[in-house]
């Protein structure tokens, strides 16, 4: 059975991901699981001292190191305990129907890759604890987990509300394209106002793919306004965002390879790092 796993870790942006992830469970009809991975830290008591002048192999204070890291580590795993409990409970009174928790050691991203043939949707906060005061500042683990999800992934800034209309980001691409799909193929968005954005660019028939993508969307039953824009992409889409009050992004996965990203930068981690509203990356 496919879940909404919902990674939490008690930072600011944690209540936002939550509520994110209780209005996918509620609009998917899938069960919602919280994650929260507890990630290992260096244990003092390995480090080897002992060639220290005048330092013995059993010093007293090595061994308190040991000691202080037990205790933290208990101390990660009670917080753990306490803060999955509490997610549990309020997705419950929030009417969540079928909802658990797991608690993992580890990478996070190696946590999401061992679930991925139980994951209908990755939620995940734009920042982690390492991250909290600085906006632009994306959460160490974003851009590894986008390039090895092949389930969607909605990432969610500080604050969430259920959007009332979406954005999807079209550039005629392969990866485009699989996006479209997705949401063709999904149910999150539907019933959603669409708006279906693209910025001209090189890409061999662009207007006519575009309008196919308009076309396909409003078959699906989809309420769809169509933007086909000039400039800077993502200057324009963020000014397309604003100007209609866009509550949520859809974008295609990484469209360039690595080598071209390294060079020019990747629209999709752009977007991520200036953007203020949910944005879904599709592969």
């Amino acid at each position: 059975m496919d879940k909404i796993i919902t990674c939490v870790d008690g930072s600011p942006t944690t209540p936002a991901v939550t509520q994110a992830g209780k209005w996918a469970a509620k609009k998917l009809d899938r069960p919602l699981c919280f994650l929260h991975t507890i990630e290992k830290t260096p244990q003092h008591g390995a480090d080897d001292y002992t060639g220290a002048i005048g330092l013995g192999a059993r010093s007293s204070l090595l061994e308190e190191m040991t000691r202080l890291d037990e205790q933290k580590s208990k101390l990660a795993l009670q917080l753990s305990n306490e803060l999955l409990e509490s997610m549990l409970a309020d997705a419950r009174a929030d009417g969540v129907g079928a909802v658990e928790s797991l608690q993992r050691h580890g990478d996070v991203v190696e946590a999401l890759m061992a679930l991925e043939n139980q994951t209908r949707l990755v939620v995940i906060g734009r920042q982690g604890m390492s991250h909290d005061n600085d906006f632009k500042a994306l959460g160490s683990h974003i851009e590894t987990l986008l390039r090895k999800a092949c389930q969607p992934v909605l990432v969610v800034p500080k604050s969430f509300s259920p959007p009332t209309s979406f954005m999807i980001a079209y550039d005629g691409r392969e990866s485009a394209d699989r996006a479209l799909q997705k949401v063709l193929d999904g149910g999150l968005l539907h019933g959603i106002d669409c708006h279906l954005v693209a910025i001209k660019n090189n890409e061999a028939d662009l207007k006519t793919k575009f309008d196919r993508a308009a076309a396909d969307l409003t078959e699906r039953g989809l309420k769809v306004t169509t933007a086909f824009l000039e400039g800077n992409i993502n200057t324009t889409l963020a000014r397309y965002q604003q100007d209609n009050n866009i509550g949520l992004m859809v974008m295609g996965a990484f469209g360039h390879s690595r080598l071209r990203q390294f060079f020019v930068g990747s629209n999709t981690l752009k977007m991520l790092e200036t953007s203020d509203i949910p944005l879904i990356v599709l592969r």
